[in-house]
C-alpha cells in the first residue's frame, strides 16, 4: 500500500518521489459512485487503474461509477467468476471506449493474492487467457480497470491511476460483504503515477463531487 507524506505526495521506494495522491471521504455507497463516476470522466485511451481494498470495501460499488461514467449500459458486477469482462461504452468526449474489467485476485488461485511475489506466474496466466497484451499496451480505446492489481503494478503501464480503499475501523460486520452498505465511511486515496498536469484536471473533478 503507497504511504504519503504531510504534503499528501507518495513516499514509497516503488514509485517515483512526488508522485501526487489525492484523499477523498466517501460515507455512503452513492458518494463512492460518484467519486468513480467523476473520475470515469477524466479517462482517456489506454488509460490503466488499479482498483485495491479488503472485502467489503465497495471496490464493485466504485466500479460501477467507472462503468456509469464510461456511458456503459450494461451492469457492473465483480468479474470474480469470469476473471475479466469486456464493456463497450463512450469517454467524455464522445469517442468509443471499451472497457476491460479484471479480477487479478482470482488469476491462478489463492497463491497469487497480493503480497506474494508472483508476477512471473501471473503474466503466464494472463497470455494464456489472451490478455496479456491489453493489459501491458491496451489498444486504442481500451480501459484497463483492474481490481486487486496493486501487486501487478510493476508489470503495468508506467502511466496509472492506483486507487486504494480503506475501509473505516468498526465495521467488522461488513467483513465478508462484496457490497458498499450505505453507512461506514471509506477513505479513497488516487495516486496518479505518471499521469502529470492531467492529474490536476482530475483533482479538480473530483473535488468538486466532493465539495
Amino acid at each position: 500500500m503507497a504511504q504519503f507524506d504531510a504534503n499528501g505526495f507518495v513516499v514509497s521506494e516503488e514509485l517515483p518521489a512526488g508522485t501526487p495522491v489525492l484523499t477523498l471521504s466517501a460515507p455512503t455507497a452513492e458518494a463512492m459512485r460518484q467519486i468513480g463516476t467523476a473520475l470515469a470522466r477524466q479517462l482517456t485511451s489506454q488509460d490503466v487503474v488499479l482498483l485495491s481494498g479488503p472485502l467489503g470495501a465497495g471496490k464493485t460499488t466504485f466500479a460501477q461509477g467507472i462503468g456509469k461514467g464510461l456511458g456503459i449500459d450494461e451492469p457492473i458486477v465483480s468479474p470474480t467468476f469470469t476473471i475479466a469482462r469486456e464493456l463497450d461504452g463512450h469517454f467524455a468526449s464522445g469517442a468509443s471506449a471499451h472497457l476491460v474489467h479484471v479480477d487479478a485476485y482470482r488469476i491462478g488461485g489463492v497463491m497469487h493474492a497480493p503480497g506474494n511475489d508472483t508476477m512471473g506466474a501471473l503474466m503466464d496466466e494472463l497470455e494464456s487467457l489472451g490478455l496479456d497484451e491489453e493489459l501491458e499496451d491496451p489498444s486504442e480505446g481500451t480501459v484497463v480497470l483492474m481490481e486487486w492489481g496493486e501487486h501487478m503494478a510493476g508489470i503495468l503501464a508506467d502511466t496509472r491511476l492506483e486507487v486504494h480503499i480503506h475501509r473505516s475501523e468498526g465495521n467488522d460486520e461488513e467483513e465478508n460483504s462484496t457490497e458498499l452498505s450505505a453507512d461506514g465511511e471509506r477513505v479513497v486515496s488516487i495516486v496518479g503515477v505518471g499521469w502529470g498536469e492531467r492529474f490536476d484536471n482530475l483533482k479538480r473533478a473530483l473535488q468538486e463531487v466532493s465539495d
